[in-house]
């Protein structure tokens, strides 16, 4: 029996809401779920399960309409969902008299429930939320009930908040494999057991790394995963990349560098620049025609200025005796405290040469 595993697509969201390219992700998420039906179309999968977060909030009827016609693209094949904490069930949901096509099943109760199909000897539970957070542990709690046929267990949550889990507890559970939402990012708990498929496509900054579906095959005979595979589809991600300068690094020869990774990545990807290294005091980088330019959603200059010190004292000899002879015990510690200050922070730098330089 081969199945397509994926969750927390939020059909709806409009990632990166502040920046220019939000339009395209809010796009980029219909379409990378449009490949997982053709993938799952063309893998011949006898079950598609989504493990919560289908939709981002409360979806509206035009929604439904249009991932109910994507479904009806795939009839030969099984479709489960649950809801998660974004698109929870609540008395005014559109979902709940939505007519979806034969092949659709919603496991819609806050209490588990299961469907079984006969044809594939394969019985689905699962439950959805109706509130934002559930504390209950409720799917450490559930065991399958006999080997007679395949059990598979939707769940949705893995924090404190959303129905914590524990893997060892669901690794004894009985279910021949437990499809995980909620936590965005791709994770094997227990091999061939027990996984999060995370989100199709990145969702904000943090979600860095490769982002898709899981396909898995399950043995009629033996009731064990015989195959489990990620396979990326995200159309973009975020990558985040550090850049080390030094006094010789100018503007130009950042800007280019910046530009070279980029155009080496991908420009479709979406980047976090952190400048890191000592660099000339009278550099500024200024890297705003690279913002306009490409999909960078945050840099981080944390570069320092490297002072020459030893040469600014040798041309202010009376500053210098001032600060470190060994007679001139008053004021050290603060003129110190001062140098270390101008040595981290660019704008302190300035005033304490405006000090020590001005007759």
């Amino acid at each position: 029996m081969k199945f397509i595993h994926i969750a927390d697509v939020h059909w709806g969201m409009a990632p990166d809401g502040d920046k220019p390219w939000c339009r395209q992700r809010t796009q980029a998420i219909r379409h990378t779920f449009e490949r997982a039906i053709e993938e799952t179309r063309n893998q011949k999968a006898d079950l598609l399960l989504i493990a919560g977060d289908l939709f981002h909030r409360q979806p509206l009827v035009r929604d439904l309409k249009e991932v109910n016609y994507l479904f009806t693209t795939i009839p030969d094949t099984k479709v489960v969902i649950i809801a998660g904490n974004h698109d929870r069930i609540q008395k005014s949901s559109a979902v709940l008299s939505f007519q979806w096509a034969p092949n659709v099943t919603y496991l819609m109760d806050e209490e588990f429930t299961s469907v079984y199909f006969e044809e594939i000897n394969t019985e689905v539970w699962g439950f959805s939320y109706h509130t934002a957070e559930i504390r209950e542990p409720k799917l450490n709690q559930v065991q399958a009930p006999g080997k007679d046929r395949i059990h598979i267990l939707l769940g949705h949550g893995g924090d404190a908040g959303h129905v914590p889990i524990d893997r060892a507890a669901l690794a004894v559970a009985g279910f021949s494999y437990v499809a995980l939402g909620h936590i965005h990012k791709p994770e094997v708990l227990v091999e061939n057991r027990i996984a999060y498929s995370g989100s199709p496509e990145p969702l904000d900054k943090t979600e860095t790394g490769k982002h898709g579906i899981i396909i898995g095959e399950i043995s009629n005979l033996t009731g064990n995963v015989t195959s489990l595979k990620f396979l990326p589809m995200a159309e973009a991600q975020y990558i985040p990349l550090n850049v080390n300068v030094t006094p010789a690094t100018t503007n130009t020869e950042l800007t280019l560098r910046i530009t070279q990774e980029i155009l080496k990545r991908g420009s479709q990807h979406i980047y976090r620049f952190r400048i890191r290294g000592m660099r000339d005091p009278d550099i500024e980088f200024d890297l705003e025609s690279l913002v306009n330019r490409y999909r960078i959603a945050e840099i981080v200059d944390e570069s320092e200025p490297r002072y020459d010190f030893s040469r600014l004292f040798a041309e202010h000899p009376q500053r210098h005796d001032r600060i470190f002879h060994p007679g001139a015990a008053e004021g050290r510690d603060e003129r110190r405290g001062e140098e270390g200050a101008a040595l981290r922070h660019p704008r302190a730098a300035s005033d304490y040469r405006r000090k020590e330089l001005t007759p």
